[in-house]
C-alpha cells in the first residue's frame, strides 16, 4: 500500500492510502492528521520534483538513451532523441546534471569535446523507470481491453 499526499484548494493537505490491486478495493479514506506530521518536508519537497522529471518525456528519452548507448555527445543524444530542439536538450541535461542523473565531461581538445553518461544515481532511476516498462508490458492488453470497452461505451451515446 501507498500514501499519496494531495492539496485542496483550500490549502489543506490530505492522504488518501491506495491498496494494491490483490487488496480490497475500499474508496479512499482520508488519513489522520497525525500520520504525515513527521514526514520531512525536504522529502515531500524531493518527491514531487522527482514525478515531475520522471513525468518528462524528455528526461525520460534521454535517460533511456544513455542506458542503451553509454556515455555520449550533446549532439549523439540530439540525433537519438527525436523531436528534441537543441535549446530544450541543453536544458534538459542542465538539470539532469544538476541533480546529479548525468556526468558532464569537458575534454581539453580543440574544439572542445563535451560528453554525457549517467551517474550512479541516475542509472538508480533507470531502474525505477524501467519497472514501468514491465509495468506496462504486464498489462498492456489489460489496458487495451479496458480502453476498448470504454471507446464503445462512449461511441454509444
Amino acid at each position: 500500500m501507498y500514501a499519496a499526499r494531495l492539496r485542496t484548494k483550500e490549502g489543506t493537505q490530505k492522504i488518501y492510502k491506495h491498496p494494491k490491486e490483490s487488496d480490497s478495493m475500499p474508496a479512499p479514506a482520508a488519513a489522520p492528521h497525525g500520520d504525515h506530521a513527521d514526514l520531512d518536508p525536504r522529502v515531500e519537497a524531493l518527491v514531487t520534483e522527482v514525478i515531475g522529471r520522471v513525468a518528462d518525456k524528455w528526461t525520460m528519452l534521454i535517460l533511456e538513451t544513455l542506458i542503451e548507448q553509454g556515455e555520449l555527445r550533446f549532439t549523439q543524444i540530439g540525433k537519438a532523441v527525436p523531436g528534441i530542439s537543441q535549446k530544450m536538450l541543453t536544458q534538459t541535461l542542465r538539470q539532469m546534471e544538476r541533480d546529479g542523473l548525468v556526468l558532464r565531461t569537458i575534454h581539453p581538445v580543440i574544439p572542445p569535446r563535451v560528453e554525457y553518461r549517467l551517474t550512479d544515481l541516475g542509472g538508480t532511476l533507470a531502474e525505477a523507470f524501467c519497472g514501468v516498462w514491465l509495468w506496462a508490458a504486464a498489462n498492456l492488453e489489460r489496458i487495451e481491453a479496458s480502453r476498448a470497452a470504454f471507446d464503445q461505451r462512449v461511441a454509444k451515446r
